[in-house]
């Protein structure tokens, strides 16, 4: 049995969606998250692990054999053709992962977490998009703090990302969060019911 509704979760870097997500969870709702799927399929032992490190050598590794993923993403930040090449192994492998795990899920609704749902258009296995927002100068503020970056990192990864109003334009429901974790409930449990809604009556158009 698979979900009756999918809820693509998507924001730009620093704007909450762990915070929202861990919200929906508390709420016993199913998150396949994009990132973690990422992850998984270049663990130890992977083909998805063997394929990087044949494409892009061993020095992407680290010393405990796990992919040095900071090392390899300025391998291809500003390299298209490597960058291509690193998406063509990893990319299937992600979505026929995310696939498999959507098809598990036995519950009404779930939550779908990709980061870059806008700029790889993976409109294909979600029925509705929630863009978890902030303004971009709380976005560095949060990243800079969070990950010890400067400014300028921060921006060039913003640059690199899908825009603010690029992803309120797709936006079926938007949290904006720029007060803080205890602000993030309400709007959390109001959405839960609405999906719970429409997953629950089919017809529904909210």
């Amino acid at each position: 049995m698979s979900a009756r509704l999918v809820v693509g979760l998507t924001g730009g870097i620093g704007s909450g969606k762990s915070a929202v997500t861990a919200g929906f969870e508390r709420l016993g709702v199913p998150v396949v998250d994009a990132d973690l799927v990422a992850r998984e399929v270049v663990m130890p032992g992977s083909d998805g692990l063997r394929e990087v490190v044949e494409a892009f050598g061993p020095d992407v590794l680290g010393a405990d054999g796990m992919l040095d993923r900071k090392k390899l993403r300025l391998l291809v930040f500003d390299d298209d053709m490597k960058r291509k090449q690193l998406e063509s192994i990893l990319h299937p492998k992600i979505r026929d992962r995310i696939r498999d795990a959507l098809a598990a899920i036995a519950s009404p609704y779930c939550i779908l977490c990709v980061p870059l749902l806008v700029e790889r258009q993976g409109y294909e296995n979600v029925d509705r998009i929630l863009v978890i927002d902030c303004s971009e100068e709380l976005q560095i503020e949060r990243v800079m703090s969070r990950d010890n970056l400067t400014r300028q990192q921060v921006e060039a990864i913003m640059r690199s990302q899908a825009t603010r109003e690029q992803r309120l334009a797709i936006a079926d429901d938007v949290i904006e969060n720029s007060r803080g974790l205890d602000a993030l409930r309400a709007p959390i449990a109001r959405l839960h019911a609405k999906y719970t809604d429409i997953a629950e009556n089919p017809g529904t158009q909210q």
